[in-house]
């Protein structure tokens, strides 16, 4: 406490305030545009701050942001395998109903051929055994007559 003070500095603990006092900035006018293409430049946007100055700059649009793509509830390969789940399924009883169809023309053909082996042997039993008899130009032979010798046959 007992320290040698120089004159100008304050004694003891009392320090020196400084006040500032800020300098006005004299407005500067915007130099001349040089005219240029409307479509390239930007307008210019001046604003007057509350204080008198003037801020000059170019407007920016608010940058939007790009649109989602929304996606669907299902994904396009799920319903994919979907609908080929489906087409199989037809498919399949399709094919069955094609087995079935195939399966009952073959006995329907079956059918028509033991129908026609019965009506061509009945007819053939009744022109060998009827006894109305003879017919022009026709050949009766008599098989309880005939012999069979060395695998030929003979009356």
């Amino acid at each position: 406490m007992n320290e040698p003070t120089t004159p100008g500095q304050p004694t003891g603990h009392q320090a020196a305030v400084e006040v500032h006092h800020p300098t006005p900035i004299t407005p500067q006018h915007a130099a001349p545009l040089v005219p240029a293409q409307p479509g390239n430049v930007p307008e210019v946007a001046s604003v007057v701050l509350p204080d008198g100055r003037v801020v000059t700059g170019y407007a920016i649009a608010p940058a939007k942001p790009e649109p989602f793509a929304t996606k669907p509830a299902v994904s396009r390969t799920a319903v994919n395998i979907a609908l080929g789940g489906i087409g199989f399924g037809a498919l399949c009883g399709g094919l069955v109903l094609l087995t079935t169809f195939i399966a009952a023309l073959a006995a329907l053909i079956h059918q028509l051929i033991v129908l026609a082996a019965v009506i061509f042997g009945g007819w053939i039993a009744v022109q060998i055994f009827s006894a109305t008899g003879h017919r022009a130009g026709a050949t009766t032979v008599h098989i309880r007559k005939a012999v069979i010798k060395r695998n030929h046959f003979h009356q």
